[in-house]
């Protein structure tokens, strides 16, 4: 064979340019390498020696080989060698083995190169195909060689070098160029071509890389995941290639996979957008293979749902998570609406696949066995928190909504499990003293990103699922009463004990006061060096981006805050309704707020910032107050004092928020009414008759729409003549206290009592009056609320359930408030929460029924409610609903018009400074005994009088000797009300004037009809005579 060779290092010299030369080289050389493949080719005496030869025409070709003019030569080198393999092999066991090496791995990468160009209908891909084939195949290479190990590390490094030169961007090429888009993986044994595709996209896959280091396994499965998984899938990747590589026939090396992904993916630029595919195909190939995973596996696997499960855009659907046996038709139609302009699968769609994946019974299963093992450690904990705290919080998912939310809520050794890590979470401070994160938070100490990162996700957590569990525990469970039903004895979802429980809500407490110094410091924050160091590290460089992840963790401590204060509220609630924290408990020793120390929050600029959330923006590294155009002058203190007022009230004491309220009251007065007894104010005429429709009709919004100016009242007796009298103030409370009385009287029909005399709303209300009722709730919560404003005490008992509605941010309210209502049914249900036997055979549906004014009426809980009968599955949906109807729809409209009334005179974020025992303390004052020396000390004397005069003397001497309900009546006679002051005396006190009139004769006023006597002894024989 006569090949043409010229000395390249003489040829620089020729009298050619050096560009030509090597043109008319590489000519000289193609036309060389022609001839002889046409000799060949053509049966001549080439053809006997073609094998000899193929080393140096490969040599050869290698040498000029250029796409656009030797794609047809390396085609024929190919078909030549398929022919010619094992005698070309040989070269392998000889000493010219590295050359024959690197000359197979430069030929399958220029065929990958090759197949690339796939979409040009000239071009023959069988046979790069099949080359590609034939030489990465043991079966090639072990006739000759005969060494298993020496092969495995041959083929090794042929397909590392050619995954390196665009395999699997050429198999990708091929599939979705060669391959019909409707194409299904049931279609791979009627279509040899797929087959084909399929064996070739895992043969590398499959590979056992014993001899390589485990970065060149990971490089592998990188080129794999970057080609197919990495971007938004087209319908043969879809339909045929992801399908095939989850079914278990092909066993696909899900584990290596998996540690892989975590070791490639890792700090990706393009990782967000990655994210979805990827993880999309992780959770669809782990419905098939997470039963395999090693205990190391599962840990691996929780990492990577970590990782992508951040990055998962938010899903458009927000909380609507689909079930995942919903119907596949429509799955289709939702698929296809969803389809960009090119044909791949929407991001959206995917992003909503992956939620409905994750939340399937196997996936849930898989996760909860991995917590529940014995063996499980910290970080599965961590993690596990870590995914659930995105869910709920960038995916906005309920816990009800999700299988793994609230399996886990309702299991008490796991919280049990998460509240302890909580608490031995250590940091190193400066001094190198370990001190729990628990105190730190406390302490509102500015905290690490690592160490915030380690905390937040399993404090939220903690915090979200043990307040839905708390839900569904009634409170004979939570006070761990016995529970019997048919004679045995119940277990209880209650992860703690009572006394566990003191101690956790402390700390719950503390946490969030120390989130509120976080909130407000002291200082001006600045971006500290290890947060600078800690964004540094993962990719965040600019300032914008710096400025940006700040924002992202103060949004984290806002989520945590409003979590753990839910939680407290409601052990607080617990304890409000049956005390099992000592007392003083919710009080805060570092907390010292009091009225007079606060007076900056009663100024007209700072009070409307109590109609805004104190706590809606908070962030650890900024203060972040936020009230409107006209911001008051707070110091830090008082931001602090005020964001406390409003979400944690119940630590400062009862009787300084009581102060703070009065003055509230007392400043807003000011604005309105003045000093003076001429300003404007409101005169209505009532006849004392027709108190109730008078005032109904005169003080309407329309007549009358500020209340809060002052009120004097002009009364007309049965005859319609004027009572005597020149209103002072007295005859207004007199008229309020008729009024309130008249209209909360169960027999006006607005309110019912409970079995314990308790008023709350009367649902047939509208029976009665017709659609104005509304307009009289809304009557009656105003002139509540002008009790209220007027430091004026109403003996009106409220059922608490009634209070806490119009108290809550939501009018509605939980089940456990129903026993306030109807203790009987409470017990029923709780029974039927417990009930060991046959639910069905109670015979109950989803119905209730109403016997208003004698007339029975079927109310159906949900659409088709009275042919759904209650079972053992859904009886726990029947009971809330029941309590739902009874608590909050029946009486919503009633309850929502009274609390816009009660709001028109009385700020309600003030009122929620205090929860529904105080409230009803608010309105009706203390059921305690009247102190008579409080009440002789705030005593004043006008008209001559002093505490030594005679007459005062004999006064206190007879009030001394009443009985303690005598008292209360004296109390009545003078202030309306039997039950003394909040404050006591020295803030309202007795007045007792002189006056002169005749002795032993009969005087009379419009109320009453009285005889003086001069001394004690002749009055008292007259009266008991």
């Amino acid at each position: 064979m006569g090949f043409c060779t010229i000395n390249k290092a003489s040829a620089c010299h020729n009298s050619f340019p050096h560009i030509d030369f090597i043109i008319l080289f590489y000519a000289i050389q193609r036309s060389e390498f022609d001839r002889y493949a046409n000799l060949a080719q053509s049966g001549g005496s080439c053809s006997s020696t073609i094998g000899a030869n193929l080393t140096l025409l490969v040599r050869q070709l290698l040498f000029f080989y250029r796409y656009n003019e030797d794609s047809k030569r390396l085609i024929w080198i190919c078909q030549n060698l398929i022919k010619q393999n094992s005698q070309f092999v040989k070269q392998l066991d000889g000493p010219d083995r590295y050359t024959c090496l690197y000359q197979i791995k430069r030929l399958l990468g220029l065929c990958c190169r090759l197949l690339q160009n796939c979409n040009d209908d000239s071009l023959n891909v069988a046979l790069p195909m099949r080359m590609l084939e034939v030489f990465s195949s043991e079966n090639t290479y072990l006739p000759v060689l005969q060494d298993a190990k020496n092969v495995a590390s041959i083929i090794e490094q042929i397909l590392h070098y050619v995954i390196q030169n665009g395999y699997y961007r050429s198999l990708y090429l091929l599939i979705n160029n060669k391959l019909p888009s409707s194409i299904e993986y049931s279609d791979v044994s009627r279509v040899p071509i797929a087959k084909i595709f399929l064996e070739n996209v895992l043969k590398p896959l499959h590979f056992n890389y014993s001899s390589c280091p485990e970065v060149a396994r990971q490089q592998v499965f990188a080129a794999f995941t970057e080609e197919f998984l990495a971007a938004p899938f087209t319908d043969q990747i879809f339909h045929f290639i992801i399908p095939a590589l989850v079914d278990g026939e092909t066993c696909f090396p899900y584990e290596l996979f998996l540690n892989a992904l975590l070791f490639t993916e890792s700090g990706h630029l393009r990782e967000s957008e990655r994210a979805p595919w990827l993880f999309y195909f992780v959770l669809i190939a782990g419905e098939t293979y997470l039963g395999s995973l090693s205990e190391e596996g599962l840990l691996v696997y929780l990492r990577v749902l970590q990782s992508f499960l951040s990055q998962l855009p938010v899903s458009m659907s927000g909380t609507d998570c689909q079930d995942s046996a919903s119907d596949s038709e429509d799955e289709e139609m939702n698929k296809m609406s969803s389809m960009p302009g090119d044909g791949r699968i929407s991001v959206q769609y995917i992003t909503e696949e992956c939620l409905s994946k994750l939340d399937t019974k196997q996936q849930t299963n898989t996760l909860l066995n991995t917590v529940w093992r014995d063996s499980a450690s910290e970080e599965v904990f961590t993690l596990m928190a870590s995914i659930c705290h995105t869910l709920m919080v960038q995916h906005r998912m309920m816990v009800p909504k999700v299988r793994l939310l609230y399996s886990l809520a309702f299991n008490a050794r796991f919280l049990r499990h998460l509240w302890c890590l909580i608490s031995e979470m250590k940091t190193r401070m400066i001094t190198g003293s370990m001190v729990p994160l628990l105190q730190v938070i406390s302490r509102g100490s500015p905290m690490s990103l690592e160490d915030s990162s380690r905390i937040i996700p399993l404090f939220y957590l903690f915090s979200s699922l043990f307040s839905h569990s708390l839900i569904s525990i009634h409170d004979n469970e939570f006070f761990g009463d016995p529970i019997e039903v048919v004679g045995q004895r119940q277990s209880s979802m209650m992860p703690f004990t009572l006394e566990e429980l003191v101690t956790l809500s402390r700390c719950l407490r503390d946490a969030c006061l120390g989130i509120i110094k976080l909130a407000y410091p002291e200082t001006k924050p600045e971006v500290r060096e290890e947060y600078i160091a800690a964004f540094r590290s993962i990719g965040v460089t600019t300032n914008t981006e710096m400025q940006q992840c700040i924002q992202t963790e103060q949004k984290r401590w806002i989520q945590l805050f409003k979590v753990i204060t839910n939680l407290v509220k409601m052990l607080k609630s617990r304890d409000t309704r049956r005390n099992f924290c000592p007392p003083d408990h919710w009080l805060s020793l570092q907390e010292n707020i009091r009225a007079d120390k606060v007076t900056q929050l009663y100024v007209p600029s700072a009070r409307h910032v109590w109609r805004v959330r104190r706590m809606g923006r908070i962030g650890p590294l900024q203060s972040t107050l936020d009230v409107g155009l006209d911001p008051a002058p707070l110091s830090v203190s008082e931001e602090r004092q005020l964001a406390i007022l409003t979400e944690l009230p119940f630590v400062v004491p009862f009787e300084e928020r009581v102060k703070i309220f009065q003055r509230l009251i007392y400043a807003d007065k000011q604005e309105v009414q003045g000093e003076g007894p001429f300003l404007d104010g409101i005169n209505v005429t009532i006849r004392r008759n027709y108190i109730y429709e008078d005032a109904y009709d005169k003080l309407s919004p329309e007549n009358e729409p500020d209340l809060k100016k002052r009120i004097r009242v002009h009364l007309l007796n049965a005859h319609g003549l004027d009572e005597a009298g020149i209103d002072g103030g007295g005859i207004f409370r007199e008229f309020l206290n008729e009024l309130l009385k008249s209209g909360f009287n169960p027999n006006q029909g607005f309110f019912k009592t409970t079995n314990e005399g308790l008023l709350y709303p009367n649902p047939a209300a509208q029976m009665l009056v017709g659609g104005s009722y509304a307009r009289h709730y809304y009557f009656l919560g105003r002139m509540l609320g002008k009790a209220l404003y007027e430091n004026m005490l109403v003996e009106l008992p409220f059922a608490s359930f009634f209070l806490s509605k119009l108290l809550g941010t939501s009018a509605d309210v939980d089940i456990h408030h129903l026993a306030s209502l109807d203790p009987e049914m409470y017990k029923n249900l709780l029974f039927l929460k417990s009930y060991e036997d046959d639910v069905e055979e109670l015979g109950l549906n989803f119905t209730v029924v109403n016997n208003d004014l004698g007339e029975a009426q079927v109310v159906e809980l949900k659409l088709g409610g009275k042919d759904i009968p209650v079972t053992s599955a859904n009886r726990i949906a029947y009971i809330h609903l029941v309590a739902d109807y009874r608590l909050n729809k029946q009486i919503r409209q009633h309850c929502l018009a009274f609390r816009q009334g009660l709001a028109n005179v009385v700020n309600l974020e003030w009122l929620r400074m205090f929860d529904q025992q105080e409230i009803q303390v608010l309105i009706s004052g203390a059921q305690v005994p009247i102190s008579l020396e409080d009440l002789k000390t705030f005593t004043n004397y006008s008209g001559g009088y002093t505490a030594d005069h005679p007459v005062i003397k004999i006064f206190w001497r007879v009030v001394e000797s009443f009985t303690d309900d005598e008292k209360c009546k004296l109390l009545k006679f003078v202030t309306s009300c039997s039950r003394p002051p909040l404050l006591g005396f020295k803030v309202s006190a007795f007045i007792v004037f002189s006056f002169t009139i005749a002795l032993h004769t009969v005087h009379k006023t419009p109320r009453c009809v009285f005889i003086l006597y001069r001394s004690i002894q002749p009055a008292i024989q007259k009266v008991y005579s």
